[in-house]
């Protein structure tokens, strides 16, 4: 291949490209736009699983959320309507039956699951906020951002500690933001009881069941306040990895349907929502829109690289006497045919390159439009290279496969024949 390395034959290739401006920017509009299609699909697709990702981050996405309901079977001797619950004795027994389940995290909440919220109070300021009791475990299931203090420890289950972390939302109604007032250690009135704040939490929109209008006490104290002994309203449980949560939340419900004796027909007793479920139909989407955008792109460019050949079937015939001429000026058939194949290569190879740098370059800008945008699950919009310099090969070669196409017929190109057309 000596023809890449001869001045003479880069010469003619840009004259025959200069020569013919407008039909050399409508066979490259082909391929770059296909190339740019590529590049922002793949880019937006990853921004998006960025996006989910930074979501989640922090919360554990293998877990299953599991309430008690009423029985709709009577079973037993007990008549159907039965009001079942869920008691913290339930946490020795499901992990002993369960090996699957890694740990359990109990709440009881006041302002969740549709129950009306708790009366917050400080220096004459009035607002109703969720109250949830909680253990140090719960900040495994979701990890709540600290911008004050600490969150509770086994020192406050144990000793019934009348303390709080509370939302970003409250601190602000209840603090001076502005000033980044210090509200550690500092009290607060919840339902007619002073608790000390030892900690302030931030949650991201759309991130999970938390907010940021919210408060977490311990467990034991909030089971005082409203004399509920070892009630619990929700379990978080998360398995242990590569566990089938389906399997793990199945095995869940009939444990507590045979220890609270329950129909094992009845599917009301117990509600559940397997979140890794959900999330596992997530990222099968995000996959989806991946695999979408590769095939859209890919098809795309392929159309590009066949408009090339057609454009240069259109050249071939319309260089005729040129091809001719040289022919008779001894220039072998392969040096027209290698010709004709690095035009197409050079056609290919630059629109290709120009289409990349204007998809990294509109990714770049919708990077910087929604960088903070945390209501929508968009983040650093990116591509894998070595799948854009894959599908950049891949398409040049098409283009050398393709380009044999009016290559051969330049060959067959017989000198004689070619003066005469003229």
């Amino acid at each position: 291949m000596n023809i890449i390395f001869k001045i003479d034959t880069w010469q003619e290739i840009y004259h025959s490209l200069r020569n013919n401006k407008l039909r050399t920017f409508l066979t490259m509009i082909g391929v770059g736009w296909g190339m740019f299609l590529f590049v922002v699909l793949l880019g937006a697709a990853k921004g998006m699983e960025n996006g989910f990702e930074k979501t989640f981050s922090g919360f554990a996405t293998n877990s299953i959320f599991l309430w008690a309901q009423n029985t709709t079977i009577p079973y037993d001797g007990f008549p159907k309507g039965r009001k079942m619950d869920l008691h913290l004795s339930d946490l020795e027994l499901l992990p002993r039956k369960i090996k699957e389940i890694d740990y359990i995290s109990p709440q009881s909440s006041h302002g969740k699951f549709g129950s009306m919220g708790e009366s917050f109070s400080r220096n004459g300021k009035k607002a109703t906020y969720t109250l949830t009791g909680d253990f140090p475990v719960g900040n495994k299931i979701s990890e709540k951002k600290l911008i004050f203090g600490r969150y509770i420890n086994d020192a406050d289950i144990s000793g019934n500690k009348k303390i709080a972390v509370i939302g970003e939302e409250v601190y602000k109604n209840f603090f001076d933001a502005k000033k980044n007032e210090d509200p550690i250690g500092k009290s607060i009135n919840i339902k007619g009881t002073f608790f000390n704040i030892i900690g302030v939490f931030r949650v991201k929109k759309n991130s999970g069941p938390d907010n940021d209008q919210s408060a977490f006490i311990p467990f034991t104290t909030y089971s005082k306040m409203y004399n509920e002994g070892d009630k619990v309203n929700v379990f978080a449980i998360v398995s242990k990895p590569n566990a089938d949560l389906a399997v793990v939340e199945e095995n869940i419900k009939k444990e507590l349907k045979n220890k609270y004796n329950v129909s094992p027909e009845d599917t009301n007793a117990f509600g559940s929502f397997n979140l890794g479920k959900e999330f596992d139909k997530l990222t099968g989407f995000l996959t989806g829109m991946q695999i979408l955008t590769i095939v859209v792109g890919s098809l795309t460019i392929l159309a590009g690289v066949i408009a090339i050949s057609n454009i240069l079937l259109i050249t071939v015939k319309e260089r005729t006497k040129e091809i001719g001429i040289r022919r008779a000026l001894g220039a072998k058939p392969a040096e027209v045919r290698n010709q004709i194949l690095l035009e197409s290569v050079v056609i290919t190879l630059s629109s290709g390159l120009l289409g990349f740098i204007s998809g990294i370059f509109i990714l770049m800008i919708i990077n910087i439009l929604t960088k903070d945008q945390d209501g929508f699950p968009f983040y650093n919009p990116t591509v894998n290279y070595s799948e854009v310099f894959g599908a950049m090969a891949i398409m040049v070669i098409l283009g050398l496969i393709i380009g044999m196409i009016p290559a051969q017929r330049a060959v067959k190109i017989r000198p004689i024949e070619a003066l005469r057309s003229e």
